[in-house]
Parts: structure tokens; C-alpha cells; sequence
């Protein structure tokens, strides 16, 4: 480069430092200034050689990361220099330590947070690529504000990926829409989330992207015209009112535009929300309720408003802290516009989220900063489950980010901010994980409801407890919430645990009377046998009876026989068409389950999808075929579901070797006060019994009853007829 070309890069690298300065969100106090200013002096000797692929000045970048997070953003000082810093470990020749000497521990943690995440492999893999996800979510519980300058420095990333191989560009604008741009949408970093969505649609469908980009160019002008028509109608009756405020129209982002045009199949024409209208009002923290309700009774003098359209988030804030009130009325030339009111407190907080909560951490509340704080600690329980593989961690990760919200009042009258989609067992563990564990039923607006109905907004939710009470494996099709479900997996997994742990003592003593020695041997050759995966699995099912002693006795009898093992070997391991590893399947999902009952039925699995074992399924009530299974994302399920919805029937994989299964229980005898107690007392001191249906007859002293139990064996419900006949008054028990 010649001496001029340097000359006037020095200057612009000047003009960028004094810009930082001045865009500041924060007001900067004379150490900030110094703070920044040596951050970026480090930045420019750290980065003096390097270039990007554009061919400028490498530190154009830092600063531009930099920028993005003082203003856009709206972060600290400590953020701005920790931006300006962000790749000087990775790429330069200074440390993490000479940060620390220099900047001191916060700036220096924050650097080596971002520097975890830059060094992931970057690899085509998916369960790679979610493994790199799961680390790099990890970096919230050291401090939000890592992944905070992570997504300023992808925006920026992608605000200049011009240069680059479009193979490339694709993976990065993926990832962006996948994981970076629901993320900037729950940390409440609205404009942020739309250019991050805008510029995703981008480079993933760029003929779309463009196509839309052109539409809106062309109808801005018809806009805005549109909006001066609105505005003109309500300004008089505002100004009467003394109020201070701008009216601004507010374009739909090119990617949710495309996004209603493929959910709803219409064309660009169609979409009749292309823009919203906002009125941003200016107001003394306690006025700003009692205004907003004001300027929405101006508005809809003038124009009807839509009922069902009705969104109030100032009395119940987001979770994200967000806050307006959102109508959608009948404008002129009879379309529907959707006005959205906020004061511009609440304005800056829906532009800048997390930053402007502490800006106005002294005003009306503090409900953001707690909504904000209470959100970061929900993540931290989902991040602390480390056994979920990669995948499903970042999928539940992501039904938390995106999901909408409900608000559900306790018994006690506070409001609980739920996923859409919650049920009684979401909310029980949202209030205190044990709660969530013990659960025994519950109450909705004072009614008595299964675990599975779906919570509403306005729902006044009891939880009733018990001791007694644990997880069963249903209730995962009754939870729906990362928290909810990793609790209760976990505690089916401790169970599991502890049935392997008697099974252990009793298989050890079986062997015992067999002659065969209970080492790591045997239990290779036992879980070989049984074709099981691991010694857990082995022992669990001794505990709950599913290995008996004939079986055993089967086994000591192979063992003695070479030629009878190499045959049963042979058998178990039949061979499977090379597409499909049966066994990998099989292993955990081999029979399928039809209704609440469970019932094994007869079905054939249909061709348009090809269900394998462990997918997402339902069955259909065919005409001729009986019942066909689809897989739930089939590409004809909608029409079904949505056509013949009364032939449709649930359906799911199991375990059968881990299957409980039903039987009825009838009694006989005389009738006498406690014996109703007794009977349900010696079935609830069973720990692997479930009481699915009583029905309890008294007729001229005379007692009948009849109970229906899952149970997991034969044993298990031999032992329970065995003692219930012991019970005094009771003359008969059978099995039905």
C-alpha cells in the first residue's frame, strides 16, 4: 500500500474510534473513555498486520462489533472494549493473561467466552454442529453478555459476507436463522433478530429475497401515503389530548413476509399486514399505562377494532421484558392494521431489550430486569442437564427461544409466564422442581383436570402434591418444557437406577442357586443373551420380574451348550435390509401402541412416509386397510389430520421389554367400615403398580369390587392377589 493509502486508512480508523464515542446508547463517563480508548489502541497494534478477504484493514471489524453493541445493542463500556477485544486472543500474539493485567478479570472472561466459541469446529456434522451449540449456550452461565457481542459479531459477519465462496455463505446464513437469530429474538434484541432474519433469507433464498425486496420498493410509496391517510384522521383527536407523540409506519420484515406467504400459500398481494403503525408517546413512568389506554380509546373511536386482536403487554410484560399495547383496527379503504402503542421508554426497550432495562432500572419497575434475570436462570437449569445428546438439547433449547407465551395466575394470585402449550405437570415444575416431581393432580379455575390439558392464558392453576408421588414414563407426553421434561427424565433414570440396584442382588443370588459365578463375564454374556445394550438394562429387568428364573435357567442351559448359544446368536441377529440397522432401532422402540390404552392392534405402516421404529407417528382408520400409520411431519398428515380428524387414532413407539401391562382385578366379601381404605392401601404400598380404574359395590352387606392395574409382570400381580386375600372380610380375588 502506498504512503497515502495508509495515510487515509489511519484517518478513517480515527473517524470510526470518535463515531464509537458518539453512537454510545450509554452515557460515558471519563474512565469508560479511557477504558475504550486503550481496548482500542490494543486492538489496532494486535491487528496492525492482518487484512479481511475484502482486502481492508482487519480492525475495521472489531470496531464495527464494537459499534453494533453501543448503540444497536446498547451495552456498557466494559462491552464496547470487550467487543473492540473480541478476536485479539485468537488471532494475535497477546494472552488471556496480558488482557487480564490489562483490562482486568470481567473484560478478560467475556474475551476468552467469545474466544471458546470462535475455536469450535466448524464442521458439516449435525450432531457436531450441535455439540458446538450446546458449548457455546453454555457461555450464559459465565456471562450473558459473551453471547451478546457473539451475535453483534455474526450480524456483522453477515452485514459483509458479500466476499464470500456461496457455499459458505449458505452454511453461515443457516446457522444465522437456526440458532443466532432466535437468540438476538429472546434476549429481546428486536431490530437486531429482523436484519439477522432478513439477511438469512438472503443468502439461503435469494431469488425470494429479492423478489419481496423489489415488492416493497415498489408499494412503499402506496404505503406511505396509506399511513399519512391513518395518521390524518387520528392527529386532531391526539393533539386535543396534550400529548406529546411521533407516529412512525413500521414495514414487515422481508422474512416474515415470506414466512406468512408460505404458512398461509398466498401471494405477496395478499399479505394484508405488510406494515404496522406505531405510536410512540412520551410520559412520566406512572402516567404510562393510564396513556396508553387513552390514545387506544382515540384510536378506536375512529376506527372498529378487531376483538380477537387485542394483545396487552403492558399489565403482563413478556418475558423478554417487551412492553406495548397491540390492536389491530379497520383502516380506511377497509384494511386491517395492526397499531402498535408504547411509550418510548418502552420503545427503547423493544429496540435495545437487555440494555435498556438498566437504563431505566431506576424508573417504574424492575419487572424487565427480574423477567430478564428469571429468563437467564430458566436457561441455566435447561443448559445444566449434560446427558441429552447434542441435538435434542439444541431442539428443546430452540422450542424455548421462539415459543409463545401464556400467563397463568398460582393459587395465591401471582402471575407465571408458561410456553404456549404448557400443562399442569409445565407449570407444577416452573414453581420448584420438587413440587414438580410430587405432583398428584391438579386443579384448573378450581376444576380437576388430567396432567395433559393444555394450560390457557387466564388460568388460575392449583398443584396437588403427595409424598407418594413420582414420574411415570407418561408424563413426558405430558411435559412440554425443557425444564420440565430434563426433571423428569432424570428422576425415571434414578429410579431406573434403583430398580437395577435390587435387580443386581437378586440376579447375583439367582446365579448363585444356578452355579454360576455373578462376574463381569457372565453379565457380558447375560446381556448378549437377553440381546439388551448395557448391564443396566440387564439389571433393571431382573428387578422388575421381566427376567424370570426359567429364563435364567435358559440361559445356564445355552451356556452349556456352545452349539445351542451359536444357533440363539444366530436367531437374534437375523438379517435386515442394509438400509435400515434394525438392531440400532429395535434396540429401544420395537412395538407399536394404539390410544390412551395402549392397546396392541393390528396396523400396517404406510408407504408415503415410511415410519420406522422411534418416529413421531399416528395411526388413520383407513376404509379397507384397517389401521395405516403415518409419521406426525408425513406430508399428508395435515390433509388428514385436518379432514378426518375422527379417524384419526394416537399412536406411539415403546419398549416392550420395558411394557407394563393391564389387568383387571375382581373382589368379593363382606362389607365392613376401613376395607375400601385396606384394599387401595395394600395396592398404593406397591411401588411398581399404577390404579387405573376402581369400582367399589356395597349391596345388603355384601362387598364387590373391581380394579384395573398396570403392573409390570405376572409376579408382581400374584403377589398383590396373594395379600389382598389376606385382608379381613375379603372371601374371593380373582383375575378377570
Amino acid at each position: 500500500m502506498t504512503e497515502a493509502a495508509i495515510e487515509k486508512e489511519n484517518k478513517q480508523i480515527a473517524r470510526q474510534y470518535k463515531e464509537l464515542l458518539r453512537i454510545s446508547y450509554q452515557t460515558l463517563t471519563d474512565d469508560d473513555k479511557k477504558l475504550i480508548r486503550k481496548a482500542f489502541d490494543t486492538a489496532v497494534d494486535a491487528h496492525k498486520d492482518q487484512r479481511r478477504k475484502s482486502g481492508e484493514a482487519y480492525i475495521f471489524h472489531p470496531i464495527a462489533v464494537a459499534k453494533i453493541v453501543a448503540s444497536e445493542i446498547g451495552l456498557d463500556a466494559t462491552s464496547i472494549a470487550a467487543a473492540l477485544l473480541h478476536d485479539v486472543v485468537e488471532d494475535t500474539r497477546y494472552t488471556l493473561e496480558d488482557l487480564k493485567k490489562m483490562f482486568g478479570e470481567t473484560v478478560a472472561r467475556i474475551v476468552d467466552g467469545l474466544t471458546k466459541i470462535s475455536n469450535l469446529k466448524k464442521d458439516k456434522d449435525v450432531s457436531l454442529q450441535a455439540e458446538n451449540f450446546r458449548k457455546m449456550l453454555l457461555t450464559l452461565n459465565d456471562d450473558v453478555r459473551v453471547i451478546i457481542i457473539k451475535i453483534a459479531d455474526r450480524l456483522h459477519n453477515m452485514q459483509t459476507m458479500d466476499v464470500m465462496r456461496s457455499d459458505k455463505q449458505v452454511k453461515i446464513a443457516s446457522e444465522t436463522l437456526y440458532i443466532y437469530a432466535p437468540l438476538a429474538h429472546r434476549i429481546g434484541l428486536y431490530n437486531v433478530k429482523t436484519e439477522l432474519e432478513d439477511l438469512g433469507l438472503k443468502y439461503t433464498e435469494p431469488e425470494i429475497y429479492h423478489d419481496i425486496l423489489t415488492k416493497m420498493k415498489e408499494s412503499k410509496e402506496e404505503q406511505d401515503a396509506y399511513i399519512k391517510e391513518f395518521t390524518k384522521v387520528i392527529q386532531d383527536s391526539l393533539d386535543k389530548e396534550d400529548l406529546a407523540y411521533e407516529i412512525k409506519g413500521r414495514p414487515k420484515s422481508i422474512y416474515s413476509i415470506n414466512r406468512k406467504i408460505k404458512a398461509q400459500n398466498i401471494s405477496f398481494d395478499e399479505v394484508y399486514d405488510k406494515f404496522a403503525i406505531r405510536i410512540i408517546y412520551k410520559s412520566e413512568p406512572t402516567q404510562e399505562k393510564f396513556l396508553a389506554w387513552k390514545i387506544y380509546s382515540i384510536v378506536t373511536d375512529h376506527f372498529r377494532p378487531n376483538p380477537t386482536r387485542l394483545r396487552d403487554w403492558i399489565s403482563s410484560p413478556k418475558s423478554t421484558g417487551y412492553e406495548a399495547l397491540h390492536i389491530t383496527v379497520m383502516g380506511p379503504k377497509g384494511r386491517w392494521v395492526e397499531v402498535q402503542i408504547r411509550s418510548e421508554r418502552m420503545n427503547e426497550i423493544a429496540e435495545k431489550g437487555y440494555a435498556a432495562h438498566y437504563k431505566y432500572k431506576q424508573g417504574a419497575s424492575g419487572r424487565e430486569e427480574r423477567g430478564f434475570e428469571e429468563w437467564v436462570t430458566r436457561l441455566q437449569e435447561a443448559l445444566e442437564n449434560p446427558e441429552v445428546n447434542a441435538v435434542d438439547f439444541v431442539e428443546q433449547f430452540k422450542l424455548n427461544l421462539y415459543s409463545k407465551e401464556i400467563f397463568v395466575f398460582t393459587p395465591q394470585g401471582d402471575l407465571k409466564s408458561l410456553p404456549k402449550g404448557s400443562t399442569p405437570l409445565d407449570f407444577a415444575f416452573s414453581i420448584h422442581t420438587e413440587i414438580g416431581l410430587h405432583t398428584r393432580g391438579a386443579r384448573v379455575n378450581n376444576k380437576l383436570v388430567p396432567l395433559s390439558h393444555e394450560l390457557k392464558s387466564g388460568d388460575q392453576v392449583e398443584i396437588i402434591t403427595s409424598e407418594s408421588a413420582k414420574p411415570n414414563i407418561n408424563w413426558l407426553d405430558y411435559a412440554n418444557t425443557a425444564r420440565a421434561r430434563a426433571k423428569i427424565k432424570s428422576s425415571l433414570k434414578e429410579e431406573k437406577k434403583e430398580i437395577a440396584e435390587e435387580g443386581k442382588a437378586v440376579l447375583a443370588r439367582k446365579l448363585k442357586a444356578q452355579k454360576i459365578q455373578f462376574n463381569e463375564k457372565t453379565i457380558n454374556q447375560l446381556v448378549v443373551f437377553f440381546n439388551l445394550k448395557t448391564s443396566l438394562d440387564l439389571f433393571y429387568r431382573v428387578g422388575i420380574g421381566k427376567i424370570d428364573n426359567q429364563m435364567l435357567k435358559d440361559f445356564a442351559s445355552s451356556r452349556s451348550n456352545a452349539l445351542v448359544s451359536y444357533f440363539k446368536n444366530k436367531i437374534k441377529k437375523s438379517p435386515v435390509s442394509a438400509d435400515l440397522n434394525k438392531e440400532e432401532i429395535t434396540a429401544k422402540y420395537d412395538q407399536l401402541v394404539f390410544g390412551n390404552e395402549e392397546e396392541k392392534l393390528e396396523y400396517k405402516l404406510s408407504n408415503c412416509c415410511n415410519p420406522i421404529p422411534g418416529d413421531k407417528v399416528f395411526g388413520f382408520i383407513s376404509v379397507n386397510d384397517g389401521i395405516k400409520v403415518h409419521k406426525k411431519d408425513c406430508p399428508n398428515a395435515l390433509q388428514l389430520q385436518s379432514n378426518y380428524a375422527y379417524r384419526i387414532i394416537q399412536a406411539k413407539w415403546i419398549d416392550s421389554s420395558q411394557q407394563d401391562f393391564v389387568a383387571v382385578i375382581k373382589l368379593q366379601g363382606i362389607d365392613n367400615i376401613g376395607l375400601v381404605s385396606e384394599v387401595t392401601q395394600e395396592i398404593s404400598s406397591n411401588m411398581h403398580v399404577n390404579m387405573k380404574n376402581l369400582n367399589f359395590d356395597s349391596s345388603d352387606g355384601i362387598f364387590s369390587g373391581r380394579i384395573t392395574l398396570v403392573v409390570k409382570n405376572n409376579n408382581i400381580l400374584n403377589t398383590i392377589i396373594q395379600r389382598l386375600k389376606k385382608i379381613n372380610g375379603i372371601d374371593k380375588v380373582s383375575r378377570e
